[in-house]
């Protein structure tokens, strides 16, 4: 069976070879074959999907991701040479930098909504979290109602702000909400005292936890909030891109070449500090891998 499923992987990417030659290019893809180079967008702070190592290299699950679809538009546009350029993003600029045309790709950790899906355009999803919460074991925080009155962060421009905010204006919590430009800085708002706890998606905040000094003083908890999908992000209306995008995605999940990458970055030692997040894979996530699709979820 796996001999089978690899001749129809090569076969679909034969295919979608095919097509990509025989048509005109356009879009973003034309803009690449012509200019050599390709503008790619990461997180510096969105371990482990996408973070700076140290100043020297972007490296995470995601930027693994976004670099097989590099390989795979050398490929199908012949262009072995073809160069690429890293661009730091965050949370609040980076639709805008795509919608613009600053950045061509972004895979970091995105969330696909249907209120996104209005400003740019998402490929098929490559994982899937639950909104919770960072806190220190020993501060009684369990779960979203024992934040009332209380200091709580999160990273501003995302869909976990959003939804602090709602849940403390319909359950009139009274939360002073701190908007963070970045995830450490969130963290660090929360180890320095000025919060109590930090919302995030819950394998980021594994990640925080991971690379802080003293990990075992924190705890991930709370009942999750929303349930979200990632996915690669780039111009609307670009098809030929979009496609190609797809198909890189459906082919690492359908054939099991994304469990390699997922074990590297989530059951694994990773940079700077030889972490393990210990961050097991859902029953949700491997019925994502098993079942490629644009959709939003929320």
């Amino acid at each position: 069976m796996k001999i089978i499923n690899g001749i129809a992987l090569l076969l679909s990417a034969g295919l979608f070879a095919g097509v990509v030659h025989a048509q005109e290019l356009t879009g973003t893809l034309k803009q690449i074959k012509d200019t050599g180079m390709i503008t790619l967008g990461a997180r510096e702070s969105a371990t482990p999907f996408s973070y700076n190592l140290e100043g020297t290299q972007f490296v995470g699950y995601s930027y693994d991701i976004m670099m097989k679809v590099v390989e795979r538009i050398k490929t199908e546009l012949k262009s072995p040479n073809l160069q690429f350029k890293v661009m730091p993003i965050t949370a609040q600029n980076r639709i805008a930098l795509v919608q613009n045309g600053t950045i061509d790709l972004e895979c970091s950790s995105t969330t696909n909504t249907e209120e996104r899906q209005k400003q740019v355009s998402f490929s098929d999803s490559f994982f899937m979290i639950g909104t919770r919460l960072l806190t220190a074991k020993d501060s009684g925080i369990k779960d979203f109602a024992d934040l009332k009155g209380k200091n709580v962060v999160t990273t501003a421009g995302t869909t976990s702000e959003r939804l602090l905010n709602k849940l403390n204006d319909e359950k009139n919590l009274g939360m002073n909400i701190i908007a963070a430009k970045e995830n450490g800085q969130a963290f660090l708002s929360m180890e320095s005292g000025r919060a109590v706890a930090f919302m995030m998606d819950d394998a980021i905040l594994y990640g925080e936890r991971a690379k802080s000094k003293s990990a075992e003083k924190w705890i991930v908890t709370g009942t999750p909030q929303s349930r979200e999908v990632y996915g690669c992000m780039m111009r609307k209306d670009d098809a030929q891109l979009k496609k190609l995008v797809d198909g890189v995605v459906a082919d690492l999940t359908k054939s099991g070449q994304i469990i390699p990458i997922y074990k590297k970055w989530f059951e694994s030692p990773i940079p700077p500090r030889s972490m393990t997040l210990n961050f097991p894979m859902s029953e949700d996530l491997k019925h994502l891998y098993a079942n490629p699709s644009d959709s939003a979820i929320q």
